[in-house]
């Protein structure tokens, strides 16, 4: 192959992982559901999807925290806005308290109260959300949940790199 056919093999090449990963950097009202976290944290992990008993267990161990988290606090239970995503779409959403979160997604991996931390994590979308959070909440794979007195007030994606789907 002559020296012009590899520039523009290696071009094409190089063009081309361009064009298949992006960078997320979005605000949204709802975030990523417990059944597709799990799922990518399993992928992860193991390297391979989940069996169909992996993923049965996972449903009623999660079905059964829910439907405890809902008898335990009735004001989760009668919110028109979030009860919805929270109990059938297993949704993280934008009203949603601190402790539906933690049913649905299990602990942050990080967490802060620091405005300066949490403009960091939030990066452009910090102007919307300055004033609004007094903590904030890091998961896998670009997740962050902005809380004022315990209920999401915002939440943020940032993955670097993310393949298109």
């Amino acid at each position: 192959m002559s020296r012009v056919g590899r520039v523009l093999l290696a071009a094409l090449v190089l063009g081309g992982c361009s064009v298949a990963t992006r960078t997320i950097d979005e605000s949204t009202s709802q975030g990523p559901t417990a059944d597709d976290m799990w799922t990518k944290q399993v992928v992860a992990a193991n390297g391979r999807m989940p069996t169909f008993e992996e993923k049965r267990h996972f449903e009623d161990v999660l079905g059964e925290r829910i439907s405890k988290y809902l008898r335990e606090h009735e004001d989760a239970a009668s919110n028109t806005l979030t009860v919805q995503a929270f109990r059938f779409l297993h949704q993280v959403t934008v009203g949603m308290d601190k402790g539906q979160v933690e049913v649905l997604l299990g602990p942050a991996f990080t967490t802060s109260d620091d405005a300066q931390q949490m403009a960091n994590w939030a990066r452009r979308q910090w102007p919307l959300i300055r004033g609004r959070a007094d903590e904030a909440w890091g998961y896998p794979f670009g997740w962050f949940f902005y809380f004022d007195k315990g209920k999401i007030v915002a939440i943020t994606q940032y993955l670097e790199g993310a393949p298109y789907q």
